[in-house]
């Protein structure tokens, strides 16, 4: 009888380094870096103590390449991948053993800057107000009229964009913290 086996890692933490793209001989892209993962407890006593794991992950092919373009220090990331133990011999000719996490998928997060709503919505309100001056004003006279169609056609260009900047507020209305994993 066949057996089953799996070998799966997950996690989300924090990038420690910015990612090293490399390339073998043969041209295979290879890239490293590294995550921290946090954990706290309460004691006891009541003490909140907290512990940092670090995780060497590795990364093959077109998925080294899109690290090494996505990824940098600090920011927050998910992964998937497989737990591997190698061992080699170093300089001094000491016997070293690795544990590396080979990815097989990844889910990069905000890099938590944030913009500022209120400013934002300012300036929209502000320019719509003094476009739709311009555009009554431009009606009134005669010879503006062509005047008036470009900014009628900015103006739509405006409302476009300011649509445009809201649906990217809902996407970003999103907390990585939020995310329950």
């Amino acid at each position: 009888m066949a057996s089953r086996s799996i070998n799966k890692v997950v996690l989300l933490g924090n990038l420690t380094r910015d990612p090293e793209l490399k390339y073998t001989p043969a041209g295979t892209a290879v890239c490293t870096f590294g995550v921290a993962t946090n954990r706290s407890w309460t004691t006891a006593d009541g003490q909140i103590k907290e512990e940092a794991q670090y995780h060497r992950i590795v990364a093959w092919q077109k998925l080294a390449e899109l690290c090494g373009k996505l990824l940098s220090k600090g920011r927050k990331i998910y992964l998937e991948g497989r737990i591997t133990y190698r061992e080699y011999t170093d300089k001094n000719g000491q016997e070293r053993h690795i544990t590396e996490i080979v990815l097989d998928d990844f889910i990069v997060f905000s890099d938590g800057k944030r913009y500022d709503r209120d400013a934002v919505s300012r300036s929209t309100s502000t320019d719509t107000k003094v476009s739709a001056e311009k555009t009554e004003e431009s009606k009134s006279d005669d010879k503006d009229q062509d005047q008036s169609a470009k900014e009628d056609k900015e103006d739509e260009e405006k409302k476009a964009n300011e649509d445009k900047t809201e649906k990217k507020e809902e996407n970003e209305d999103v907390n990585p913290d939020d995310i329950p994993f």
